[in-house]
């Protein structure tokens, strides 16, 4: 099985090219989605959260209120820092979990769509790692389409991020392999174009 990891920062349009990669055959298991799922009502990890932030963070049917929880996060750095230490290693296990139900199905190409992959893990424990990319100043004008939030969060959502440069430098792996890199600065007819270049060097 072909083990790819997709990540971009926000707003650049990874998801888009895992809707593709999926069209063309690839199983995705999308890291938001375990998040979602690890944070449900009632969910041991939930309760965690509300022990640590309060139980402000709470709808009044038990769920999750996302939006104060961001607001936490944003403004205190060892907040978030905290935050990750309770949540990623409970979505790590279940991503491993479907990764393992995967592979006893017989899945070929299998793409783990996660958008702190160089923030929270090691991109070298994937066969190749592709990075989705666009220019800050459109993925910021992306995010402000596309959510509902104060300008300041939206740059604060950027800032919480590694910088793409430096992702696009990295090299890693055993062996030592780069990042395939999409750029996707143009029309969504221009980025079909350049995720089929890269869906076809991956299914080399």
């Amino acid at each position: 099985m072909l083990r790819i990891a997709l990540t971009g920062n926000i707003g650049a349009g990874k998801s888009t090219v895992a809707a593709l990669f999926h069209a063309w055959g690839a199983t995705i298991i999308d890291a938001d989605l375990l998040v979602r799922e690890v944070q449900k009502a009632g969910s041991p990890t939930l309760a965690v959260m509300a022990a640590r932030f309060g139980p402000d963070i709470l709808k009044k049917n038990g769920s999750l209120n996302r939006g104060r929880l961001r607001d936490i996060v944003l403004a205190d750095q060892r907040a978030r820092k905290e935050l990750e230490a309770m949540v990623h290693p409970v979505v790590n296990e279940l991503r491993l979990a479907k990764e393992a139900a995967a592979g006893k199905r017989g899945v070929k190409t299998l793409v783990h769509e996660i958008p702190l992959l160089f923030e929270v893990m090691n991109p070298g424990d994937f066969d190749r790692v592709v990075l989705v990319d666009a220019p800050e100043s459109l993925r910021f004008s992306r995010v402000m389409l596309s959510r509902s939030l104060p300008e300041a969060q939206a740059r604060a959502l950027l800032a919480a991020q590694m910088p793409s440069e430096e992702k696009r430098k990295w090299v890693g792996g055993n062996p030592p392999r780069g990042v395939l890199i999409i750029d996707n600065d143009g029309t969504t007819v221009e980025l079909e174009e350049k995720t089929r270049a890269v869906w076809q060097e991956l299914s080399k």
